[in-house]
């Protein structure tokens, strides 16, 4: 339902429980990362972006769960259904689901073209022949890193979407919807940049060590560059989302007017 205030709300302020579960996600993803990455001799680093990203989900999720919503004046409820997508910021909505799809499409991709490596590893390097010699290079984002990786970008995907709607559908003030919705879609950002970063450098530096890639190996290192490019950027992004997010996006009303998110003093607070 949508809320229709008759009075000022005072908007809900992050609670430090909130900030503190974020940041032990955040704390403990990195310390699950750093023992992944050590793990298969030396080339966990592909493990640990996954166990990093679920424990920051995990964290932003826990800190939605345990902080209680905002308490406001009385309000009256509409008609009109709340949907996800009003709360959500769409233009960083569009672009983590276009480097979603550009992520899928690689780790199958290179899960398809890959080999064993030099220790019987399924999936694990990749192998070209050209003039009577056999190249290899490891490692690469085959589907013995890509398939913990596709699969944590779905649990990812269903935490975030089952979050979402329960934050449209929940009471509550629409600052602090908004602030919340950008949290979850952010953290499932950092999930998806993260993986496309590692994955996409992983395969352009084992496509560099390879002279046997022909005119198909240069076409695909032209592509990973600028991918890996823009998710190192989208990483800190979203990563400094996570910590202190703010609802500063513009987003369209039912009318079609954009509207921006501009936070209100309460009553007593000074200009």
């Amino acid at each position: 339902m949508a809320d229709t205030d008759l009075d000022r709300t005072a908007p809900a302020s992050r609670a430090p429980v909130d900030r503190y579960a974020r940041w032990t996600g955040l704390i403990i993803g990195a310390l699950a990362g750093r023992w992944v990455s050590s793990l298969d001799h030396g080339d966990g680093i592909l493990y640990a972006i996954p166990a990093f990203g679920l424990c920051a989900v995990a964290g932003v999720l826990a800190g939605d769960a345990l902080t209680p919503p905002a308490q406001g004046a009385v309000r009256t409820a509409g008609l009109a259904p709340r949907r996800v997508r009003a709360y959500v910021p769409p233009r960083m909505t569009w672009l983590l689901l276009a480097l979603a799809g550009a992520l899928e499409v690689l780790l199958v991709v290179a899960g398809a073209i890959a080999s064993p490596d030099d220790l019987g590893h399924a999936g694990r390097a990749l192998t070209a022949t050209c003039r009577g010699e056999t190249q290899s290079a490891t490692p690469w984002p085959g589907f013995h890193y890509g398939l913990p990786m596709l699969a944590s970008l779905a649990v990812a995907t269903a935490a975030c979407g089952w979050s979402l709607r329960r934050i449209a559908a929940r009471p509550g003030d629409e600052q602090s919807r908004r602030d919340r919705s950008l949290a979850v879609v952010a953290v499932w950002g950092l999930v998806v940049s993260a993986s496309l970063l590692g994955a996409a450098s992983t395969a352009s530096g084992a496509l560099m060590d390879i002279s046997c890639d022909g005119t198909a190996g240069t076409v695909a290192d032209a592509v990973l560059w600028p991918l890996a490019a823009l998710a190192l950027v989208i990483v800190p992004w979203t990563l400094v989302t996570v910590c202190s997010p703010r609802a500063s996006w513009g987003r369209r009303s039912a009318s079609g007017d954009r509207r921006w998110a501009v936070r209100r003093p309460a009553s007593g607070e000074r200009r």
